[in-house]
Parts: structure tokens; C-alpha cells; sequence
């Protein structure tokens, strides 16, 4: 069952990449040529151009980039040090519904303690 998830999730990547590289390709070549007398560009050209902006634009970080990771990072352990013993069994309870059939991080550390 994983297997096939994961099967569909690359093959909707890979879909995803196509579908908007023929996007940018044909919006380039539609506007470009005629407003700024530029050049035609390929499909090859498209996915370069999506990734040289994906790179100025975004950088090589997620969204918020680092320093919101760690931000949050730290907000979240002061969060879980605040909470009652229970209220952090709660809380392991969720993940472990949010998580299904994959492991959580805090359930590897309970087992490797057992």
C-alpha cells in the first residue's frame, strides 16, 4: 500500500513539473516574442528557466527559509515544556493519528527507551 502511495506521489511530481514547464513555455512564447521581440524558447528551456527562478526567488531554503525553521523550533519545545504530563499524552496521541502508517519522531524515541 506504501509502495503505491509513494508510485503516485512521484508520478505526480513528475506531472506537476511537466504540466508547468509547458505552462511557462507557452506563456513565454506567447507574450514574450511579441512584446519584447524575444526569442522562442523549448521545453528544456522552460524547466531551466523555472528552476533559475525557483533560485532567485526562493533561494535554496524552504518558504520562511532557516531561521523561521529554528524560530518555530523553539517556540514549539518552550509549547511542549509548558504542558502537563497528560496534556503531552494528548499530544503524542495526535501525531500518532496525523502520522498513520508512517513513524513520528517522538514514537522512535519511546520505543528505543523500551
Amino acid at each position: 500500500m506504501k509502495k503505491l502511495w509513494k508510485v503516485k506521489i512521484v508520478f505526480f511530481i513528475i506531472a506537476s513539473i511537466i504540466a508547468m514547464a509547458a505552462i511557462v513555455m507557452w506563456t513565454w512564447n506567447w507574450l514574450v516574442p511579441e512584446l519584447f521581440h524575444g526569442p522562442l524558447i523549448n521545453f528544456y528551456q522552460a524547466i531551466g528557466l523555472m528552476l533559475l527562478s525557483r533560485i532567485l526567488f526562493r533561494g535554496f531554503h524552504g518558504m520562511g527559509g532557516r531561521g523561521n525553521y529554528i524560530r518555530n523550533l523553539g517556540q514549539w519545545k518552550e509549547g511542549w515544556n509548558k504542558m502537563n504530563p497528560e496534556q503531552r499524552e494528548k499530544m503524542r496521541e495526535l501525531w500518532k493519528k496525523r502520522c498513520g502508517g508512517f513513524s513520528c519522531k517522538e514514537e522512535k524515541k519511546d520505543n528505543d527507551s523500551i
